[in-house]
């Protein structure tokens, strides 16, 4: 958009934003008469006015704001709507999104990145301003949305997922077995996972992750759905392989993830030191109450039902309804040991189901309140993201709405703390959508 537009905007009126075209950032912007949901409440706040400067929020104030701090503002007129953090996703696979697994594999990286751009867009769009990606090659993705180049939300990769010969993630056919010396297969070329059967090679992958800009690392500790070869059962890295990838991340100043369903997968996990486990959908009483008692996040989804993998072999999609049985007693779990808990949704291969995003937050209604989901979208994620300590790519507070916290924001046109469903009407209902201090849509009536 053209500086005189910009101008325009500040002075009097505009014509709406085209969403995903930026505005320049301005130096301040206010938004006036607003209703505040933090990240953390249980109610709004009372009619308030917020100040950002630059990418920062810098005063939230019931009080009128003076005339001389509004001269040289662009101001938004909130009218009573609702202000919230920016929604985030922790459990995201930006390149695996929208292509189908045949499309994935058929096609070179040039083209898959440029239909993840355009679902970055999309993303930011539904209102998520930040994605926590959990596997695949997001580095120049990344790199494009950080200098302007792509809108998108913020990404925390973890690069390639770090798997064993046979477990979740080697993507091999029978064919290509065995595998000869230096040899790599098509996912392994893409970057999308790569494999390491002894502690000296996942220290290896760990810094090759780590080299090109790894917020975070993964490593599949147990089976999976979307692989072929690897049961949901399955215990396959080792804890010696575990360990040494938590030591490597930790001498880089972060942490290690891992991909688990089974109790034998998440305790091999948290004996070897990993922080964050996966999903988790598969875990028994005992275990639930270990997470707890050590303190380990679990970053889990609400699956209530078949998703992306209702394209995948029978067999895959018998393994997809185990992990959806055991949802509903991972997060009893969660509530009844205070399990610090995470909001992702891990939605791969479909377009119409990433259109359809928010509706994961919609679905932790089923065990939370409307203000206890939003919360875990906003500032409990944010709590997550900072675990990426040195390496995380966007230092500052992330998921509230607070003095001194980054400007992701979202302006809604009602409440979603009574009527969570807004959330999944983000072309209707998100009114303002602002990352870093940059407005990337506005239908906000001038």
């Amino acid at each position: 958009m053209r500086i005189a537009e910009c101008a325009t905007i500040i002075v009097a009126t505009c014509t709406f934003l085209t969403p995903a075209e930026p505005q320049e950032r301005i130096a301040v912007t206010v938004f006036e008469n607003v209703r505040i949901f933090d990240g953390k409440s249980q109610t709004l706040s009372v009619p308030s006015n917020v100040v950002i400067r630059g990418n920062i929020i810098e005063r939230i104030v019931t009080a009128p704001i003076p005339t001389d701090r509004r001269v040289d503002a662009r101001v938004i007129q909130g009218g009573g709507r609702v202000l919230m953090p920016g929604l985030s996703d922790m459990h995201w696979h930006a390149m695996m999104v929208r292509p189908t697994p045949a499309q994935m594999l058929s096609s070179d990286l040039g083209y898959t990145t440029l239909l993840a751009s355009a679902e970055a867009t999309a993303t930011l769009m539904r209102g998520f301003t930040t994605v926590r990606d959990m596997g695949g090659p997001t580095f120049s993705l990344k790199r494009a949305i950080d200098e302007g180049l792509v809108p998108g939300p913020r990404i925390y990769p973890s690069g390639a997922v770090i798997t064993v010969t046979g477990g979740h993630g080697d993507f091999r056919e029978l064919w290509e077995l065995p595998q000869s010396q230096g040899g790599t297969s098509r996912v392994e070329q893409l970057g999308g996972s790569i494999i390491a059967d002894d502690p000296d090679e996942v220290r290896k992958r760990v810094r090759e992750q780590l080299m090109q800009g790894a917020s975070q690392v993964k490593l599949t500790a147990g089976g999976g759905v979307a692989s072929p070869f690897s049961p949901l059962d399955v215990t396959t890295f080792s804890e010696a392989d575990l360990r040494a990838a938590v030591e490597t991340a930790t001498d880089w100043g972060t942490y290690v993830a891992t991909h688990a369903y089974t109790p034998s997968a998440i305790r091999r996990s948290i004996a070897a030191g990993v922080k964050v486990i996966e999903h988790g959908h598969l875990m028994d009483e005992p275990t639930a109450r270990h997470i707890a008692e050590k303190k380990i996040w679990l970053s889990t989804q609400p699956f209530v039902d078949l998703g992306g993998a209702a394209m995948l072999p029978p067999a895959q999609q018998a393994q997809m309804r185990q992990v959806v049985a055991g949802t509903d007693t991972v997060y009893g779990f969660v509530k009844k040991f205070g399990i610090k808990t995470a909001f992702g949704t891990d939605i791969l291969f479909s377009k119409p189901l990433a259109e359809h995003q928010g509706q994961g937050i919609v679905d932790l209604t089923r065990w939370f309140t409307p203000a206890e989901a939003l919360t875990m979208a906003t500032s409990t994620n944010g709590e997550l993201l900072a675990l990426s300590g040195a390496r995380n790519p966007y230092p500052g507070r992330i998921g509230v709405v607070e003095e001194g916290a980054l400007a992701d924001l979202l302006l809604v046109d009602g409440n979603p703390l009574e009527d969570i469903r807004l959330i999944e009407d983000p072309a209707n209902r998100l009114v303002v959508i602002m990352k870093d201090g940059i407005i990337y849509k506005d239908t906000n009536p001038k």
